[in-house]
């Protein structure tokens, strides 16, 4: 993408293709595949206490690590895969981190067991549509909302981990769940288009 472009002022990314990558081409575009939404839920989870370009730099090995994110597999995961993950420098090597994203696996398809889509879960605190937001400055954009901790809370009670408020609305905006691209930002009213 073209450097004279205005984006969302996320410090670090002027100058990163990836970042700059990921910000104009994924970041606040309306997710609704269940697979991809657990994968991003999974990751950030991994994020807690970290950077997000940490966690993106890291992403294909996590796919690699994670049987690219398959809930079938990833729920059968043992002792011998979970040592394997300690030991895979290519992603964040975190035990609670680890065991968490191996228990989502099982919720994701307990969930689905009991009729129950992950989609269809997280897109009901939105009507199924994205929340348009219309921030001027990166400063106005909150770490948490109302909403956030409201999810957050609903996801802990299906026994998801590593969902606080600040780690969910970061994934809300993430798959779209709000569209949190500045007014000023090329980005904002392509991904509002999205909705529409």
């Amino acid at each position: 993408m073209s450097s004279d472009l205005i984006r969302c002022g996320w410090r670090g990314m002027a100058g990163d293709p990836l970042y700059e990558a990921y910000h104009d081409t994924d970041w606040g575009v309306p997710e609704y595949d269940p697979r991809a939404l657990w994968e991003k839920l999974v990751l950030d989870g991994f994020q807690a206490g970290l950077s997000w370009i940490t966690i993106l730099r890291k992403r294909e090995a996590f796919r690699e690590a994670f049987a690219g994110f398959d809930p079938e597999i990833v729920a059968r995961f043992g002792e011998a895969d979970r040592a394997r993950l300690m030991e895979d420098a290519g992603i964040v090597r975190s035990n609670a981190k680890i065991d968490a994203a191996i228990a989502s696996a099982r919720i994701y398809l307990d969930m689905r067991e009991r009729g129950q889509d992950l989609s269809s879960f997280l897109w009901a605190f939105t009507d199924g549509k994205p929340i348009q937001n219309q921030w001027n400055e990166i400063g106005q954009v909150p770490a948490q909302t109302p909403l956030a901790v409201e999810v957050s809370k609903a996801l802990k009670a299906q026994g998801y981990k590593f969902v606080g408020p600040v780690i969910v609305y970061a994934f809300m905006q993430a798959v779209g769940m709000v569209n949190d691209h500045l007014t000023c930002c090329f980005r904002h009213d392509e991904v509002a288009a999205m909705s529409a």
